[in-house]
């Protein structure tokens, strides 16, 4: 059994691509086709269907993937936990999480372990509430940051109450308030992320039965900030999301007060390796400040 050829494949399936997967391990295209077609040899059925616009999973293909997902895992896990008894952290670990907090947080934790650990490699995925969800349904992640809650079967570490806040554009009639009331959402058009549907703002606007009229949607926070500095709507974000915005708008926060809680899930029915567990570590110890 060869559990780098299987890293490969999972490579070229999540990225759709023979070429990026090729590149990401040191291999030619040709090289990375001869591995694809050795395990559709050893399998005796096609794992990939290959186009024009790239490699997807056949039908066979999604049935063994996630059980190839757990033996690279185990694989790593084992790799890890072997070196920790000897004293060594190494390994790989990969990481979900908000846009927000990967630009405001993740920077600097990285820094800080990357000192004391250089022999592990962290990658990090970025994306809205629902795609970091699919990633730890399909075990892509090892941990994920985003706000509570996760989904079944998920374990929870709670970093911080983060406030949700209003953005304006500076020339709103509420930009001189002191707060921005939430019954006002329901009179305004709203500017909203996450490919029209942010799961903060989302909850917030539901708690309080207001159906928001979205004039715009983007799959950016930046881009919706940017559209409401030119006054296209308002919007509603946790304030971590805002904390690089411009000069050309106004943040405000909620009256009444509303939250998002920003923390950690992973998989309840998985232990986090020694690598992730001491990133998280380092996590919680920087957010604690």
């Amino acid at each position: 059994m060869n559990i780098d050829k299987y890293r490969m494949l999972l490579e070229a399936a999540d990225t759709g691509s023979l070429s990026k997967a090729a590149e990401k391990f040191g291999y030619t295209p040709s090289g990375m086709v001869h591995i694809v077609n050795s395990l559709e040899q050893e399998f005796s059925f096609p794992i990939l269907q290959r186009s024009n616009k790239g490699v997807s999973l056949t039908a066979d293909g999604e049935r063994i993937v996630p059980i190839l997902r757990e033996i690279v895992k185990w694989d790593e896990q084992l790799r890890q936990v072997s070196s920790a008894i000897c004293g060594k952290i190494v390994g790989d670990i990969m990481v979900g999480s908000y846009f927000s907090i990967a630009t405001n947080w993740l920077p600097e934790v990285i820094r800080r372990f990357h000192e004391d650990y250089p022999n592990v490699r962290i990658s990090v995925i970025e994306g809205t509430h629902q795609k970091l969800d699919q990633l730890l349904h399909e075990q892509r992640a090892d941990f994920c940051l985003f706000s509570y809650p996760p989904e079944e079967g998920c374990s929870w570490i709670s970093l911080k109450r983060d406030p949700m806040v209003a953005i304006l554009p500076q020339d709103h009639p509420l930009a001189e308030s002191t707060a921005f009331p939430i019954s006002e959402f329901d009179r305004e058009e709203i500017i909203m992320p996450a490919e029209g549907y942010d799961y903060d703002s989302m909850k917030v606007l539901s708690r309080y039965n207001i159906t928001p009229k979205v004039s715009y949607s983007t799959g950016e926070d930046h881009a919706a900030i940017a559209m409401i500095e030119a006054g296209l709507g308002i919007g509603l974000f946790n304030r971590l999301t805002t904390e690089r915005s411009g000069s050309g708008v106004v943040r405000l926060p909620l009256d009444p007060p509303e939250y998002a809680e920003l923390g950690i899930a992973y998989p309840s029915a998985k232990k986090l390796s020694p690598a992730a567990k001491q990133f998280v570590k380092y996590l919680r110890e920087y957010i604690a400040g």
